[in-house]
């Protein structure tokens, strides 16, 4: 029997990740969008599913799930697919990279996304500078696992990890809207390229494009996204 699964969503948020793992899992799911420009994140009915008021939230069979990497590795191994599985002796190499993405990369993104929420505003913009710094170096070490070719990190056996990736470049070359975007040279990382343009075309990527609004080349060369429902922002 398959479950069914309630995504709370807004397009081009972390929930991106979480719906790119549900359709490559084939997986059936619905969707509730979560209206960002009423800011209904905030909302009391929300905060009963995330009290931290972020996005995303899945409802399970378990209870509302939230925190993107919690989500990714509860479906992994609830479902044995998208991941070396708890009795693999990739686990821990795999692991160890996923909390990498979440608790380095991914909260690196917060500082530069949201600046302003964490220090002066006049600082804002020397803070995002030495971030993405940081951000570089990260890419960069990634890039390196990338051309090792580990069997959890390819665009053709792809992982909740390489979604993962491949959304947090997407954002770092959209985000915030308006910046200089001359720090992030996409061939910088040849291998981790290679994986984006791979992953455009996996049916789970163009559902996510279909759904969302990401446009045609969403990790390669993004464009803001346009979506049927909803904002981004």
């Amino acid at each position: 029997m398959k479950t069914r699964y309630r995504l709370h969503y807004a397009p081009d948020n972390a929930s991106l990740v979480i719906r790119l793992a549900l359709e490559e899992m084939g997986l059936p799911f619905e969707t509730v969008l979560v209206d960002r420009r009423s800011n209904e994140q905030n909302s009391e009915t929300y905060r009963n599913l995330n009290p931290n008021g972020l996005i995303p939230v899945l409802e399970t069979e378990q209870g509302p799930i939230f925190e993107t990497a919690a989500i990714l590795l509860w479906l992994s191994d609830r479902h044995g697919q998208l991941a070396p599985s708890p009795e693999s002796l990739d686990r821990a190499a795999f692991l160890k990279w996923l909390f990498f993405a979440s608790n380095t990369l991914h909260a690196d993104l917060r500082l530069v996304f949201y600046a302003d929420a964490y220090i002066d505003p006049s600082y804002a913009q020397a803070l995002r500078s030495g971030v993405q710094r940081r951000l570089r170096r990260h890419l960069s070490v990634l890039d390196a696992l990338a051309k090792t070719k580990p069997d959890w990190l390819k665009a053709e056996q792809p992982s909740i990890l390489t979604y993962y990736i491949a959304c947090m470049m997407r954002w770092m070359a959209l985000y915030p809207s308006g910046e200089d975007r001359s720090w992030l040279q996409l061939s910088d990382t040849p291998h981790l390229q290679s994986i984006l343009m791979q992953l455009e075309s996996r049916p789970a990527t163009r559902a996510a494009v279909a759904a969302e609004g990401l446009g045609a080349t969403p990790f390669t060369a993004p464009n803001y996204a346009n979506p049927p429902e909803g904002s981004a922002t």
